[in-house]
Parts: C-alpha cells; structure tokens; sequence
C-alpha cells in the first residue's frame, strides 16, 4: 500500500496563515463558497493551492516514481525523482523533476510535475501544480458483471494517450481490485476508486507519460454526456459523493 501523507507545512492552519490573492480565494475564505463541488459546478479556476487546501483538509499527496538507476543484470531500480544533466560553457548543470498525485480518496484527484535544482522545492512545487489542476471523478459500477449501482468503480470505458503510451481503462465487478499497475494503483486509491480493469499499449516504461495518460482517461470520464437512464442503471456520481 503507498504511503499517502500530508506534509508538515500544509498541518498548520490555513485560515491563520493564509493570505488570499484571488476573487475566489477570497469567497472561499468569507464563507461564500463551501464546498469544492460550488467551484467544478460554476466553471472556475483553481489559481491558489490554499483554496483546494482549505476546503479539502483530507486531501493527501504521493510522489510518483518516474526515476531510475542502472540495477544488476541490466534492471532498473526505481527512484522518485528523475535528474537531469545538460552541459554549459560554465559547465554541468542538473535538474531535478518530480511527478506528485494528490486526492482525497472520494471522488477528488490531481497530478503535478514540477523541475528544480533542489529536491524538497521540486516536491513542493509539483504539490501545488497537483492542487490546481486538482478535478472530481466520476465513479459508478459500469460493469455488467455486478450492477450493484455502488460507487466503487467507473461507469463506462475510457481512454487517452500521452506520447506513444496508450491507457484503457474498463469497469470491473466488486471484488476484482484495481488490476493496473502499481503507478495506476496510486492514482486510482487517491481517487477513491477500488475496482477497475486497465490495458496499456506502447512505451509504458516511460512512467511520465504512462501516468499522465491514465490521468487524462480519469479526466475523460467527466467530458462524456451520459443520458439520466444510464446514470440510473451505472450508479453514477458525478463528483464527491
């Protein structure tokens, strides 16, 4: 099981520290907006970290590993974080880059990438990027197998591509668990999310654009039109439930 975890400078309180620098962070700090349901309904845009954080204070990240080091036998050994290294007149230079996922595991996810020189400021900055391009789940039981109208899985078929990767997710019954890959797993626990089926076509090794496609098939799942009987017999929810 990944190990979600809020970060010590999110614990503090945030009505004491925070300082609103837009409209609409502004509302949610007078109360105007309550729930972050108000903002996907109205169309806004998220443009401070602190809003998603005042009004999600469950919301938990985890790094994606999209690293890795030669191992033994020609493998390779996973890491959070990828470096980077170009050559300059004044010689080498290093960038480290960093893919964050948060959620609240109910109907909430978000994926940040962020490039740095130092290793705790590429984390927090990919943080901050996973807040505001932070979007609600649909989620319902699509799967003909089960019918059960519970909000465990998807309720339809979706897919997205990212590079030469290719992602599908399906609908799976209760019980089937997230049958993806451990990068996929992540995403879809922070979504709230148990049941699913996934396939995957081209250079899944490539782990950033292999998690980016399976975040653009979450986010497909809201730009479907789906008819009031279908929501019906999916158990379709729309957001947090």
């Amino acid at each position: 099981m990944a190990d979600f975890r809020r970060r010590d400078s999110e614990k503090k309180d945030i009505k004491e520290t925070w300082v609103p620098r837009t409209e609409l962070g502004r509302k949610v700090m007078n109360g105007e907006i309550k729930s972050i349901d108000d903002i996907f309904d109205q169309g806004l845009v998220i443009r401070e970290s602190e809003i998603v954080d005042f009004l999600v204070p469950e919301i938990k990240d985890q790094v994606i590993q999209i690293g890795g080091n030669p191992g033994k036998g020609g493998s390779i050994m996973r890491t959070p974080i990828r470096y980077t290294n170009r050559m300059h007149k004044s010689g080498r230079r290093r960038s480290i880059h960093a893919l964050v996922a948060v959620g609240n595991g109910n109907g909430l996810i978000g994926l940040g990438y962020a490039t740095s020189k130092d290793v705790p400021t590429t984390i927090a900055n990919a943080v901050k990027k996973a807040k505001l391009n932070i979007i609600p789940v649909r989620r319902g039981c699509g799967s003909w197998e089960c019918q059960c109208k519970s909000y465990h899985s998807i309720p339809f078929k979706t897919e997205s591509k990212c590079g030469s990767v290719n992602v599908t997710l399906m609908p799976a019954p209760k019980g089937i668990g997230l049958c993806v890959a451990k990068e996929a797993k992540t995403l879809m626990t922070l979504a709230g999310i148990t049941d699913v089926w996934g396939k995957s076509r081209g250079q899944t090794k490539t782990r950033l654009n292999f998690v980016k496609a399976i975040f653009g098939s979450l986010k497909k799942l809201n730009n479907m039109r789906v008819s009031e009987d279908a929501k019906k017999s999916t158990g379709m929810v729309e957001g947090i439930i």
